[in-house]
C-alpha cells in the first residue's frame, strides 16, 4: 500500500437544503490513502467496529481498516467484476458476488481463496443477503430467480423464479426470517426465506429500484430509484409493520440513486438517512420530515455505487473514479456531512 498522503481538498461542496453553497470556513486535509481497488469500486459493506470489504471492477475483494485504509486481506478467485458484497454482524465470513454468476464465501482469516462456492445463477449476480447467524445465504440475479443456500454446505435450499424480476439487491430483516428485494421490475418485494416465497410486494414505483435497505428495528425500508435530468432519483421509506404503506419520498438527485441506508441515531441527530447517485452527491435526509439535511458533491468520483455505515457518525462511499470515501456526519442539530479520508 502507498504511504498516507495528506493534502487540501478542494474537491467537495456542501449545500444547504434550499441549494445554496454553505460558508464552512477553510477545508479540512482529506487523508489520502493507498487505494483499496486497481478500478471502478463496485460496492462496499460495513465489516467489523473498524473494518470494511469492498469489491471492485478488477474483481478483487478486499478487507481494510477505514480508519488507517490499510489493505488487510485481498481475495482472488472471481473471473468478472464483483458487484456485491455483505457479511453477517460478527461473523468472520464475508460474501461475495460478481458478473461471473457466482457467489463465494470467504473467511477473514483464512486462506486467501474462497471457503465456499454458490454456483447456480445463469447471469450476473446482483443481490447478495446473508442471515444474521451467518447460516444461510440468499442471492439474487438477473436471471428472474432467487436462491437460498446453506453456507457451510453450499447446498441450494431453494429456487424461486418470477417472470421480468431482474433482482437489483437483497437485504435480511434483522431478527425475522424476511428478505427484501428491488427489482427493475420498479417492484418491492418481501420474500418470506423459510418457505422462499413472496409474502408482500409493495405498489410498484414509476423507475427501476436500485438499492434497499432496512431499519435495525425491522419497522421500516428504504429503496431506492433510477432516474435522469431530474426525473425519478428518488429515495422511498416503506412501513413493513401492519399497513405497509409507502410513508415519504426524498427528492433532490438529479441521476439514478444507487444507494440508500439508515444512519444511527447519535445524542442530537434526528433520525436520519443518507443516500448516494450518479450525480456525484451523497445527500442527508430527515427521515420524518424529507428534508434534505446536507449535501456533499465528491467532484472528480464519477458514478456514487455504493454507501456502508460503519459508526454513528462515519459512513463509507464507493465511487467509480476515486476509490472508497470515508464521510463524517456530525451529530448536531444542524448536521454537517464532510469527507474526512479517501483510500
Amino acid at each position: 500500500m502507498g504511504k498516507l498522503q495528506s493534502k487540501i481538498s478542494f474537491r467537495h461542496s456542501r449545500y444547504r437544503a434550499d441549494g445554496s453553497v454553505e460558508e464552512t470556513g477553510p477545508v479540512r486535509a482529506v487523508q489520502q490513502h493507498g487505494p483499496a481497488h486497481a478500478d471502478a469500486v463496485t460496492c462496499v459493506a460495513a465489516l467489523q467496529p473498524d473494518l470494511c470489504v469492498s469489491g471492485g471492477r478488477d474483481q478483487i475483494v478486499a478487507v481494510c481498516s477505514w480508519r488507517s485504509g490499510a489493505a488487510l486481506r485481498r481475495f482472488i478467485g472471481h473471473e468478472r467484476e464483483v458487484t456485491k458484497v455483505t457479511s453477517a454482524l460478527d461473523s468472520n465470513r464475508v460474501f461475495s458476488a460478481s458478473r461471473d454468476r457466482t457467489v463465494m464465501m470467504w473467511e477473514l482469516h483464512g486462506t486467501s481463496g474462497p471457503r465456499q462456492h454458490f454456483p447456480g445463477h445463469d447471469l450476473v449476480v446482483t443481490g447478495l443477503a446473508v442471515s444474521p447467524d451467518a447460516s444461510q445465504l440468499c442471492t439474487g440475479s438477473r436471471d428472474n430467480t432467487v436462491c437460498k443456500w446453506d453456507t457451510e454446505t453450499g447446498e441450494c435450499l431453494g429456487r424461486a423464479a418470477i417472470s421480468r424480476n431482474l433482482v437489483t439487491h437483497l437485504c435480511w430483516v434483522p431478527g425475522e426470517p424476511y428478505v427484501i428485494q428491488t427489482s427493475e421490475d420498479k417492484t418491492i418485494r418481501i420474500w418470506d426465506s423459510r418457505e422462499l416465497r413472496v409474502a408482500h410486494a409493495f405498489p410498484a414505483k414509476r423507475h427501476i429500484q436500485t438499492c434497499c435497505d432496512v431499519s435495525q428495528d425491522g419497522w421500516y425500508c428504504l429503496s431506492s430509484s433510477s432516474g435522469s435530468a431530474g426525473e425519478g432519483g428518488e429515495a422511498t421509506l416503506w412501513d413493513l409493520r401492519q399497513t405497509r404503506n409507502q410513508v415519504r419520498e426524498y427528492k433532490g438527485h438529479f441521476q439514478t440513486t444507487t444507494s440508500c441506508v439508515f444512519l444511527p441515531r447519535g445524542p442530537a441527530l434526528t433520525p436520519s438517512i443518507a443516500t448516494s447517485s450518479y450525480d456525484s452527491t451523497v445527500k442527508v435526509w430527515d427521515r420524518d420530515t424529507g428534508a434534505c439535511l446536507a449535501t456533499l458533491c465528491l467532484e472528480g468520483s464519477g458514478p456514487l455505487s455504493s454507501l456502508a455505515v460503519c459508526d454513528s457518525s462515519t459512513v463509507l462511499c464507493a465511487s467509480s473514479n476515486s476509490g472508497i470515501h470515508v464521510l463524517r456526519v456530525s451529530d448536531r442539530a444542524d448536521p454537517a456531512l464532510e469527507e474526512v479520508a479517501v483510500f
